[in-house]
């Protein structure tokens, strides 16, 4: 009985020690990722939304800054009146739309396996 308390005591902590860094390291540097695209984008969170709606209407279910092709952009996903999910890409620096993509759920099942891996 003992001896099982040992081994699984040791399991857990091998696993938390191993496991922590990894999660920790990735956090920091997503954060610092975000920040230096904040540091670009002269649109607000709320202007992007508000622009995308204006494109396609409906209700903003997700928005993320990223940089694609060295700008800093805004990705708004718009929900439809329609159930579609439409990603409306809008220049974080001058608020002019960029472009409009189609989700369909295929791209939503990869990109949650991206998330993932």
């Amino acid at each position: 009985m003992k001896s099982l308390t040992l081994i699984l005591t040791l399991a857990v902590g091998t696993v938390l020690a191993l496991g922590t860094p990894a999660w920790s390291d990735k956090k920091k540097g997503e954060e610092s990722d975000v920040a230096a695209l904040a540091k670009d984008a002269k649109i607000t969170i709320e202007q992007a939304a508000k622009t995308a709606v204006e494109k396609v209407p409906g209700t903003v279910v997700e928005a993320e800054l990223e940089k694609k092709h060295g700008k800093t952009t805004w990705e708004v996903e718009v929900l439809g009146a329609d159930g579609k999910v439409t990603e409306v890409c809008i220049d974080a620096a001058t608020g002019d739309v960029i472009g409009t993509e189609a989700k369909d759920k295929k791209d939503e099942k990869k990109k949650e396996g991206k998330k993932g891996k």
